[in-house]
């Protein structure tokens, strides 16, 4: 299962970089929101994955699981969404304000 969740993560830090990378303003925020469920896959594979094992502790004292990772994740997944709510209407403003999304026609002209 790690196995699994490893390549996936992989997938998504690839496709992750490679949109940033691109010239689109869109692409951009699109890869930031890869690259954050990148990192909230990565923290809850490095945790322990366990199959059927409860938060809490169990009769016998043993096989807990760390809610720990699971609440930081809740959490980070709370700021990533406001973080690219903001990063969307920065761009339809960038957007209105330029009549573009190119990043290198944004960029302008330099002073020499």
């Amino acid at each position: 299962m790690e196995l699994l969740m490893l390549i996936v993560i992989a997938v998504l830090f690839g496709v992750g970089t490679y949109l940033l990378l691109s010239r689109s303003l869109l692409k951009v925020v699109a890869s930031l929101m890869l690259l954050s469920h990148g990192v909230h896959l990565l923290i809850l594979t490095m945790s322990g994955l366990r199959e059927g094992a409860p938060p809490l502790l169990d009769e016998s004292g043993t096989g807990a699981t760390d809610p720990l990772p699971q609440a930081l994740i809740l959490t980070a997944i709370v700021i990533s969404f406001g973080l690219t709510a903001f990063l969307i209407v920065l761009a339809y403003r960038t957007y209105k304000a330029h009549d573009t999304e190119d990043l290198e026609q944004l960029r302008g002209e330099p002073n020499e």
